[in-house]
């Protein structure tokens, strides 16, 4: 098994390896084990920020001016070196952020997939051969990059999410200022270092790593970053927002859910548990994606619950590098605390607690932060429970009789990422797909997950309605540019 050292990662700014201007460190813990620090990180400083921003604004012009296909080569190059340390930096996604070590792995080849894609964009096209009223003229549109984008990131997937923007934002020609947050920035930190390896010319990529309210704001707030794509809380991410609005700045927010899955009378009810299980309780359901309504017809609720609980009984819960756990812990004491608080929070407000519910502490669970897969049921649309997102592995259980009632309470949040339904019945596929107020909408399929070459995003306050990933991606990266020539 590989180990990594408990040693400082610095900043990546301008080509080069930085301490912070503070000269203060932050620490990395294993949420699996309390006392071990995965790694030391810079505690950086608005001064830090402003070197990394005027590096990537010195390096935008020449970086925009190499070809599509030479972008794409050094990010051909970048996957290679990463498929390369797969495993160690997979272990260090597993002791920073819990998730056990196949989602690591799985997540960490993603990564590589997402570099490989946008690498191939270089030969796409960009623009369009318009017909022009005048004969002698030639009108077409091309398209130009932003300039220096800044790049806001979350804990919960640290190589994942920092790739699938950092990529197509550097195939399209911006150069790059990323804020890992620091939970989970030795990962990124591991990631970055694949970047140096690579060689890319200096300042076209760099990672600033320190606290959200001043390295994330201050990205949000800097004059000469041209664009902001942010995942993470719809608190943040409506502040970041606002600052970007206020200063003329283009941005991107990708934020919370309250992911339904609605499961009908004639539904593999088989299919539809081991789909529920692994959308709301792998990762700890720490994913934006995670189911966390389960709305059942009344004709078939009694079994497929029983089926439901049976399953998540098996369950093993513990440190993600053993091979057999399931489930890691949460990412921290306070997330760990959130979730306690919204399951006492079902309990208050009449939920049936059917099963887990607790923190475990025992044995080797004592050393970290782990809490059982929690089910409610009785659960009213009205609840806390129903309508705010917890970020952990619980599930509320609502019946209905219909499969409008259904749509209609799937609906009733102020949340649109992801919804799924499992039925059989072409119309009611039908009806759900029209229906549903939901930006990823799967039939047959867990609720979480989706495919790296296909748009990402949710509807209502899950997000500011751009999208992510595939050839949707270029439409926050690039602006249009109309040209005539006579």
């Amino acid at each position: 098994m590989l180990k990594t050292e408990e040693k400082s990662y610095l900043n990546f700014i301008n080509g080069h390896w930085s301490s912070s201007s503070s000269n203060e460190q932050l620490k990395s813990i294993n949420p699996a084990v309390q006392h071990e620090v995965v790694g030391y990180l810079q505690k950086s400083t608005v001064e830090d920020l402003n070197q990394a921003v005027a590096a990537a604004k010195e390096a935008k012009h020449n970086w925009r001016k190499l070809s599509g296909n030479a972008r794409g080569n050094y990010l051909y190059r970048v996957a290679d070196i990463l498929e390369n340390r797969l495993d160690e930096v997979a272990e260090s996604l597993t002791r920073e952020m819990g998730k056990t070590l196949p989602e690591a792995k799985g997540e960490t080849a993603r990564g590589i997939a997402i570099l490989r894609y946008y690498a191939g964009e270089g030969l796409r096209k960009i623009g369009d051969v318009i017909p022009s009223t005048d004969s002698d003229g030639l009108m077409y549109t091309t398209r130009t990059p932003l300039g220096v984008v800044g790049v806001i990131t979350p804990w919960n997937f640290p190589v994942a999410i920092p790739l699938w923007k950092m990529a197509p934002a550097l195939i399209y020609g911006n150069t790059v200022v990323i804020k890992p947050a620091t939970e989970a920035a030795v990962t990124c930190a591991k990631v970055m270092e694949c970047f140096a390896e690579a060689g890319l010319p200096e300042g076209v990529v760099n990672m600033v790593t320190g606290q959200g309210s001043v390295i994330g704001q201050g990205i949000a707030e800097h004059p000469d970053v041209d664009g902001v794509t942010f995942t993470g809380s719809n608190q943040v991410g409506k502040q970041i927002g606002q600052t970007c609005l206020v200063r003329g700045a283009k941005y991107q927010l990708e934020m919370g859910g309250k992911n339904p899955v609605i499961v009908l009378e004639d539904a593999d009810l088989e299919l539809a548990v081991k789909a529920i299980i692994s959308g709301g309780l792998s990762s700890t359901g720490q994913k934006c994606t995670a189911t966390s309504r389960v709305i059942v017809q009344g004709t078939v609720y009694d079994r497929f619950k029983e089926k439901l609980l049976n399953e998540i009984e098996k369950l093993t819960v513990g440190n993600g590098l053993s091979k057999d756990n399931w489930m890691g812990p949460c990412i921290s004491q306070s997330q760990l605390e959130k979730i306690l608080y919204y399951i006492q929070k079902g309990k208050d407000e009449g939920a049936s607690l059917v099963l887990g519910g607790n923190q475990l502490t025992d044995g080797e669970h004592g050393n970290g932060y782990y809490v059982e897969p929690t089910v409610f049921e009785n659960v009213s649309n009205d609840m806390t429970i129903a309508q705010e997102e917890i970020f952990g592995p619980v599930l509320a259980l609502i019946k209905v009789e219909t499969v409008e009632e259904a749509i209609k309470l799937a609906n009733d949040v102020e949340f649109g990422l992801s919804a799924s339904i499992f039925t059989t019945h072409i119309q009611n596929m039908l009806s759900f797909i029209d229906d549903i107020e939901a930006g990823l909408v799967r039939v047959n399929a867990e609720s979480a997950g989706v495919e790296l070459q296909a748009p990402f995003g949710g509807m209502k306050n899950s997000s500011s309605h751009s999208r992510e990933q595939g050839r949707a991606a270029i439409e926050f990266f690039t602006s249009i540019k109309t040209v005539f020539i006579k």
